[in-house]
């Protein structure tokens, strides 16, 4: 599947109900990680959130500031199927306005 369109930050509002929809423990593991970053070893990160439980023990775990979402607003959407002898199956929905339209693309 390929998808295009525009990228859009979510309100704050928006990642502030998505945070709290999310399992205590998911909520400590946002503030123990630093997300995409090298880590040294498996030990730390189990011991930051060991230190996140205690940090936030009897609190409510407020959202980081920098945790939040993004949202693509499709314009172009393909959905490609294998088939026997590459003669795959590739279907494209493209969005103009509010409507969309629906076709096939060769392999």
């Amino acid at each position: 599947m390929c998808v295009e369109g525009e990228i859009e930050r979510v309100a704050d509002a928006e990642a502030d109900d998505y945070f709290a929809s999310r399992s205590r423990d998911s909520q400590l593991g946002a503030w123990a990680s630093d997300q995409s970053r090298p880590l040294e070893s498996r030990e730390l990160f189990e011991e930051r959130f060991e230190e996140m439980k205690r940090k936030f023990e009897g609190k409510e775990v407020q959202r980081p500031l920098h945790w939040g979402g993004y949202r693509v607003v499709p314009r172009r959407i393909e959905f490609w199927t294998d088939r026997p002898h590459r003669l795959h199956e590739r279907r494209l929905f493209v969005r103009d306005g509010n409507s969309w339209s629906e076709g096939l693309l060769y392999p």
